[in-house]
């Protein structure tokens, strides 16, 4: 029995061995794909933009992140609004530094005494965004440091694409066109006495289309009828382009400006306009060996697994912490930032609900930095609870999967349960191969964190943290933020009794 016991374990973990290196190949696939489409020139797109950042005392490196902001070599104009919950919050004096500093910025501090809901960071944006000029809003938090293009690149990504701005007149010009060659079809036929054919031509939909497409091009190759078609500007476009405008066209004619709504909402349909651009991040440790494990694992694990989601779901269904810049409209459509006062993972709802809403999530090809606190064990393994517990509140069968990215520690269990086999220690080398590729990859190249390459010696250590950190996850729904003890259900926080 124990034999068989050991042959089971054996069995299980190289089946997971073997799994886990699957996805380090996908994740690596996922960051050269990214990787190419980073490439990419940037639109010209400059709207006005409010940057909100709700403040609580002091962090790390906090007024250099500040700086960075004032620092944008944008094209449009923007602002800066920092929240507090009282003007004796420390975090007031440093708002005060910057705008000495920085007198022709648009800066300025605002008292948000109101508590609605658990979440005191979503309750001070709430009262923040009411006094936003613009209607494009970025969202991200108090250590974020950023490049001097930050805004252009998260702005890019709302550009309306050349692709959706052709379709938009096409579906303009098929109206106007399409109306044309029916007329000149029927005058062409009443030429050739072929006018009973007509009655056979479907008068509307994508059947009307495909009959009148069909029926003026044997007309125009006719001398004696090619000239009533010279008037349209336009042949029919693809019928992939009309059909679903012509699906909602009905057989009776329409008047110039129903036309110009019909046309308007089709090009609603084939644009999906982007209602949130988020961005990866890396993390910058201070010192401790925790600080150093949780920057290790941002480069290495976290974002290669945003990536992976990314190019398998077609796209991101959540936001990221780090950055959450939203359109005003798509934000009013959710209900406003009121309705995730409750929520801890304010940052994953977001942009869950504004992909609900029909808009896109787009991620941006900035990357930006946060400071990794100097953690004692007790509080890095606090935040990590919260965070895998999060996850497992927000996503739990994407919780369960999991259990394929820790790879590396099911290589070493294997290696345990079979005795140091031949087989064990080939899958324990490649998986390890495999993982350093995955953790240079993104961390260093991706990401452009400097700290990865010193710190690899500590990955496989992080690692079994890491996977024990999972398996705890899994162990209840407390959690410990900023110092307090709550529940977690449903996304939402209750204070723990």
């Amino acid at each position: 029995m124990p034999h068989a016991l050991a042959q089971s374990i054996e069995i299980f973990t190289a089946i997971l061995a073997v799994a886990g290196m699957g996805y380090f190949l996908a994740a690596l696939i996922a960051a050269r794909l990214f990787l190419n489409a980073r490439q990419a020139p940037l639109p010209a797109f400059a709207p006005g933009v409010s940057i909100l950042k709700s403040l609580k005392g002091l962090d790390p490196g906090m007024i250099d992140a500040f700086r960075s902001h004032c620092r944008q070599s944008y094209a449009g104009n923007y602002e800066l609004l920092f929240g507090v919950s009282t003007l004796s919050d420390p975090a007031a004096a440093a708002v005060a530094q910057l705008q000495a500093e920085f007198p022709d910025r648009s800066i300025r501090l605002v008292e948000c005494p109101q508590r609605l809901g658990t979440n005191g960071k979503v309750s001070t944006l709430v009262q923040l965004a009411a006094h936003a000029r613009y209607d494009f809003l970025v969202i991200n938090d108090s250590d974020i440091t950023v490049s001097p293009r930050y805004i252009e690149r998260v702005m890019a990504c709302f550009a309306p694409t050349a692709t959706s701005l052709e379709i938009q007149q096409a579906a303009i010009q098929i109206d106007s066109d399409f109306s044309t060659c029916q007329g000149a079809t029927l005058e062409a036929a009443e030429k050739l006495q072929i006018s009973g054919k007509i009655g056979e031509i479907h008068p509307s939909g994508p059947k009307g289309h495909a009959d009148f497409a069909a029926f003026t091009a044997r007309l125009k190759s006719c001398p004696d009828t090619k000239r009533p078609f010279e008037s349209a500007s336009t042949s029919f476009p693809p019928a992939s382009l009309v059909v679903p405008q012509m699906q909602q066209r009905e057989s009776r004619a329409l008047a110039p400006e129903e036309r110009l709504s019909e046309s308007s909402q089709a090009h609603a349909n084939y644009s999906q306009q982007v209602g949130l651009v988020t961005a990866l991040y890396r993390g910058r440790a201070h010192g401790t060996l925790p600080s150093r494990f949780e920057s290790l694992g941002i480069a290495t694990d976290f974002q290669a697994g945003v990536l992976l989601s990314k190019w398998i779901e077609g796209g991101l269904r959540y936001g990221l912490g780090s950055t959450l810049a939203v359109r005003r409209e798509a934000l009013e459509k959710i209900g406003g930032l009121q309705v995730l006062v409750d929520h801890l993972a304010d940052d994953y709802e977001l942009g869950a609900r504004i992909a609900e809403a029909g808009y896109s999530v787009a991620l941006s090809q900035e990357v930006v930095e946060t400071s990794v606190p100097p953690y004692a064990w007790r509080g890095y393994i606090d935040h990590q609870l919260r965070w895998a517990r999060t996850v497992r509140d927000s996503r739990p069968w994407g919780y369960v999967g999991l259990i394929f990215t820790h790879g590396l520690g099911w290589a070493l269990l294997n290696l345990l349960a079979s005795g140091l086999s031949p087989l064990s220690l080939w899958l324990l080398g490649l998986s390890f191969f495999l993982r350093l590729t995955l953790a240079m990859t993104v961390g260093a190249e991706v990401l452009g964190d400097h700290q990865v390459l010193p710190n690899l010696w500590l990955l496989l250590f992080r690692d079994l943290t890491a996977m024990g950190v999972w398996v705890a996850g899994f162990a209840g729904h407390t959690i410990i933020w900023r110092g307090d003890c709550f529940t977690l259900k449903n996304g939402k926080l209750h204070k723990a009794s």
